[in-house]
């Protein structure tokens, strides 16, 4: 019993982190970066957003390599537990969900390659060499951070709240304190 409590707690951990990474984006980088009209050029802002982005976007893509792997774990939870005779079917409908979007995420986050190979306003260290390019260029990958965000719809979240409904119908029994 405590190892399958064990492994749905590692798996809403995992759900966890891939809901935030697929659904926090950076989206008001832009903004928050000093790219308005109203506001003097300031390149050290720019710079900075550019470079969050770009490490949000690699962290969002490494969350999408691993997502098929975190179906798997999911799927063998969802069938140790139905071999308890446990309600899953939460956990299955939001585990079909979070599959049925992944390929819309990952086609939406395929773009965000080419923005950055070709890093239109920046050098390759970062800085800018061109101010309207590089906020664009910075634009352009916080939408694409923002596109997937919306392909997932939710999908992570969902998984993560239903794996911690099923944890929390079949919490681990009490271990018996040593001290006692």
């Amino acid at each position: 019993m405590s190892r399958l409590t064990s492994l749905l707690s590692k798996l809403v951990l995992s759900v966890l982190l891939v809901g935030l990474v697929l659904t926090v984006s950076p989206i008001g980088a832009a903004s928050a970066a000093g790219l308005s009209d109203e506001t003097p050029p300031n390149n050290e802002r720019l710079e900075q957003a550019w470079a969050r982005l770009q490490s949000a976007y690699a962290r969002q893509g490494e969350r999408l390599e691993k997502a098929d792997e975190l179906v798997a774990r999911v799927q063998a939870l969802i069938e140790k537990a139905n071999a308890r005779g446990w309600d899953t079917s939460a956990v299955q409908t939001a585990l079909d969900a979070f599959v049925a979007a992944l390929p819309a995420a990952q086609a939406a986050h395929e773009p965000g390659a080419a923005i950055i190979a070709s890093h239109a306003g920046f050098d390759e260290n970062g800085k800018v060499t061109d101010r309207a390019a590089a906020v664009e260029t910075v634009r352009s990958l916080a939408q694409v951070l923002k596109s997937v965000r919306t392909a997932m719809n939710g999908a992570g979240e969902a998984l993560f709240q239903a794996l911690r409904a099923l944890r929390e119908a079949h919490p681990r029994p009490q271990q018996p304190d040593p001290n006692a």
